[in-house]
């Protein structure tokens, strides 16, 4: 059960962050968090790892919270603000790929071991990302899109604040499926043989679909944060 505690302290971990981000820096704090997951993401999810008996990759708490950040978004500040985030994160992913992978194109210090050593390190990491990274960047536009446009769909027709829960279960995990399918087919088609292929798949979804079923206390409490307003560094 090592890695499942881990994933439960890591699930709490990303939640509480975000919650202090937002109570810190209001609206820009969730903006921040937007780049920060998808940059964090991307990295962890080079590791494969079995988890509740199912192989699955990292990346996928981090991930799925930049959903409820755009949920929070809308919710709080409307659709052109998630719209907003969105297109930070797009452009940071972009950004992160192209700097990491010039900076692979630098040769170490010659006779310095740790520079060699780094090196190789930086370059088992990032020489995965072009990949990964128009894997990301596809399913990232194709689902956290589908999430604002249902989010405000699911809103007209549930509008009511007991009724927020829905909403954001209906728009994420929705997304969420439309993200795992495009991810995982142009990420990691050759890559794995189809039943691991699969079984990653189903891993991925069903954990981004556990995390949006344990953020909706947490769209509450964000909810509250945004009537009361007195963030801390406003």
């Amino acid at each position: 059960m090592h890695n499942e505690m881990l994933w439960l302290a890591m699930l709490l971990a990303n939640f509480l962050l975000i919650i202090a981000a937002y109570k810190l820096f209001g609206k820009w704090g969730l903006i921040m968090w937007i780049p920060i997951s998808v940059i964090v993401a991307n990295i962890q999810v080079i590791q494969t790892i079995e988890l509740f008996g199912l192989v699955a990759t990292l990346g996928n708490i981090v991930y799925a919270t930049s959903f409820l950040v755009t949920d929070i978004l809308s919710e709080n500040y409307g659709k052109e603000d998630a719209k907003k985030a969105v297109w930070i994160g797009f452009f940071s992913l972009i950004s992160m790929t192209l700097l990491m992978n010039l900076a692979l194109y630098f040769l170490p210090l010659q006779g310095d071991e740790f520079a060699a050593t780094t090196h190789e390190s930086l370059s088992t990491i990032f020489e995965l990302m072009p990949r990964i990274a128009i894997a990301s960047l596809t399913a990232y536009l194709v689902s956290q899109r589908h999430d604002i446009w249902a989010f405000h769909f699911w809103k007209k027709r549930f509008s009511s604040p007991g009724q927020l829960w829905l909403r954001n279960n209906l728009s994420t995990m929705v997304s969420q499926l439309l993200d795992s399918v495009v991810f995982t087919l142009i990420a990691f088609w050759g890559v794995f043989e189809t039943g691991v292929l699969w079984e990653i798949f189903i891993t991925t979804y069903l954990l981004k679909w556990a995390v949006a079923a344990a953020d909706t206390p947490f769209v509450y409490w964000a909810r509250i944060i945004h009537k009361k307003g007195n963030f801390l560094m406003q």
